[in-house]
């Protein structure tokens, strides 16, 4: 297990005998000292000029030793490449012995994408102690439940005691809030150990805006060629500094996956990894890290605005060769139809059956027509591709945080349209993804929440209500009633998960994990084959899903119906009728009681069919007994 092709070069790399080997890419310096933070003072070592802007050198530097390096006899700071940051990203970095936790998960295999389940966490708001130690405790619930693996939101050191994840500034530094770097190891190991797969959300796109020194060291790390929403685009093409800021980043990829065994990676915004070099970073990165693993399996997956195919494409035929794609529009499409509302960036959307239905038998809704919100063509041809590369989400971390109260589906639609579009997600045949406490209806919304310092806090504060305000309602509960956003220790409080509720929802955790079981273990399910199924629409807020099975299996019908009850009399829908000499049987409804319903009709009798409102019915054909 691990990786023996994989060593990184940057930063502190303990040998033997208390030494360790320094390296640093600092080409606007001439001089760089390790800074020693002895019990006596500073102690100050020089590096050596290697060439190409490095500097480097093995000195008498034992694991634990916290260091700085000092830029040209002036001030010091942190290593762009430090293992570890004890007091935060501006305090020292620390000299951390990688090889010393005893790994126990040698025969692990990794993971493919077929038959995932992921499950999108925070790690700080995952638990009440937010630590790594306490996710590792709820690990049998969730493989109880039926996911298979975690996606841990970023862990890059941040300013602060805590940050939603993206304002990461020391890349290669587990964040300390959430405990050591070994502990990091363990929750991996524990995973593995529980037959869980494990993959970390990573940015590559932009540093957070406070404590990164990373131009301290050199302007290359930064573009100023491409627009980026979130400060300075880092450099992937841009002169000669472009080659050692692409290994910067590549190096970090393998170093995640080698030293911490992480069975993969989800990689932010890969449309803001801008490239105009022959070989795009994000092949490049995908390529590398696969082989930073050995012969592990690793799920690569990328978050795309643009959901461009390119990046499930393989490398001979010009793609990116990664594994999975986020795609939003079905979250926008089926938010839409659970709120009524279209507001914003959901614009383009009607929430009707037919396009919830496009979206599923065509993986995503824009694949080149015109998008009104952003005033161009937007998305690429995913028809062709195999459901298990894209990922379909009723939540996640983004859509949460960007709601006004950060509220969760069933708080916003209620209940019995949360279950209805529960039951026909995750039943889909692409990936599918909950957010941590979607199963049990957690009712702790998932705010943005941030720890900077005061002047920074404001222009921050500022920035988010902006961006709430493209919004009208939002816009309208911010500036007309005086709404207070909270985003500080406040919002990160009001969003850990109390899991307490686990067992007082028992009834929508029932709902999630019969549902898992038939993924699962139902074959027709079980197939995620998109060419063995067809689907119509049967009223404006109602449709059928047919999934044909092959042989003995017999097919399954999956009915939701976000409208009033729906009688289906005439009835010229073929998908409707069962396959001759059989009739449908119910395996599952959205408002069976145990699950927090009232209950549901029959769907068909010798005179009709109905659908009730509100509702999704899962029905299994079997032959009727002459």
């Amino acid at each position: 297990m691990g990786s023996r092709s994989f060593q990184l070069t940057l930063g502190a790399r303990l040998l033997e005998n208390g030494r360790t080997h320094f390296r640093v890419w600092a080409p606007r310096r001439r001089r760089v000292d390790v800074c020693v933070h002895e019990p006596g003072g500073l102690r100050y070592l020089p590096l050596e000029h290697s060439g190409g802007g490095y500097f480097e050198g093995t000195l008498p530097v034992p694991a634990g030793s916290l260091y700085k390096y000092r830029l040209d006899g002036g001030e010091a700071f942190p290593d762009p490449c430090s293992r570890f940051q004890p007091e935060g990203p501006h305090g020292p970095s620390q000299v951390v012995d990688p090889t010393r936790y005893a790994w126990k998960d040698e025969g692990w295999p990794g993971i493919t994408p077929k038959g995932q389940v992921l499950y999108e966490v925070h790690l700080g708001t995952f638990t009440p102690e937010g630590t790594y130690e306490a996710a590792a405790r709820k690990l049998p619930l969730l493989k109880e439940l039926g996911i298979t693996t975690l996606e841990l939101m970023p862990l890059h050191t941040c300013p602060g005691r805590f940050n939603w994840g993206y304002d990461g500034v020391s890349l290669y530094a587990p964040h300390p809030a959430y405990g050591s770097p070994d502990e990091l190891r363990r929750l991996v190991d524990e995973a593995h150990r529980l037959g869980l797969g494990i993959i970390l959300d990573v940015v590559y796109n932009h540093l957070g805006p406070d404590g990164n020194y990373l131009s301290q060291y050199s302007e290359g790390y930064f573009n100023k060629k491409y627009p980026n929403e979130w400060g300075d685009p880092t450099n992937f093409d841009d002169g000669e500094a472009a080659g050692p800021s692409r290994d910067f980043f590549i190096q970090n990829a393998c170093y995640w996956v080698a030293e911490y065994h992480f069975d993969g990676l989800r990689v932010d915004a890969t449309q803001s990894l801008y490239d105009a070099s022959p070989r795009n970073i994000v092949g490049e990165l995908a390529e590398r890290v696969r082989e930073a693993a050995g012969k592990r399996r690793l799920l690569l997956i990328g978050e795309n605005e643009p959901q461009d195919v390119k990046l499930v494409k393989p490398p001979t035929e010009g793609g990116y060769g990664m594994d999975a794609l986020w795609v939003d529009d079905f979250h926008h499409s089926a938010k839409v139809a659970a709120l009524g509302r279209s507001e914003a960036y959901l614009q383009d959307y009607c929430g009707t059956a037919q396009e919830l239905l496009s979206c599923v038998l065509r993986n995503s809704l824009y694949q080149g027509q015109y998008y009104q919100w952003q005033k161009k063509p937007r998305g690429s041809p995913l028809l062709h591709t195999e459901a298990r590369h894209v990922v379909f989400y009723l939540q996640n971390h983004d859509q949460l945080a960007n709601a006004l109260k950060g509220e969760r589906l069933h708080q916003q639609a209620g209940p019995a349209r949360a279950r209805a579009l529960t039951t026909f997600h995750l039943l889909l045949p692409q990936t599918p993804m909950l957010f941590m406490g979607q199963e049990f209806f957690a009712s702790s919304p998932f705010l943005y929440f941030v720890d900077h310092h005061a002047e920074l806090r404001e222009l921050v504060r500022k920035g988010r209500n902006d961006f709430l305000s493209q919004f009208p309602s939002a816009r309208h509960a911010l500036e007309e009633e005086g709404y207070q956003v909270p985003f500080g220790e406040e919002a990160f409080q009001l969003s850990k998960l109390d899991w307490s509720e686990r067992e007082k929802n028992a009834a929508a955790l029932a709902l999630h994990r019969d549902l898992l079981k038939l993924r699962r273990e139902d074959p027709v399910f079980a197939a995620q084959d998109l060419k063995g199924m067809a689907g119509a629409v049967l009223s404006p807020h109602a449709l059928v899903l047919r999934y044909f099975g092959s042989g003995q299996e017999g097919d399954r019908l999956v009915l939701l119906n976000l409208g009033a009850e729906l009688e289906v009399a005439p009835c010229p829908e073929p998908l409707l009728a069962p396959p001759p000499g059989n009739k449908w049987s119910l395996l599952l409804t959205s408002e069976q009681v145990r699950y927090g319903g009232m209950g549901s009709p029959p769907f068909a009798d010798d005179t009709r069919m109905r659908v009730p409102g509100q509702t999704s019915l899962v029905l299994a054909s079997e032959e009727t007994k002459p």
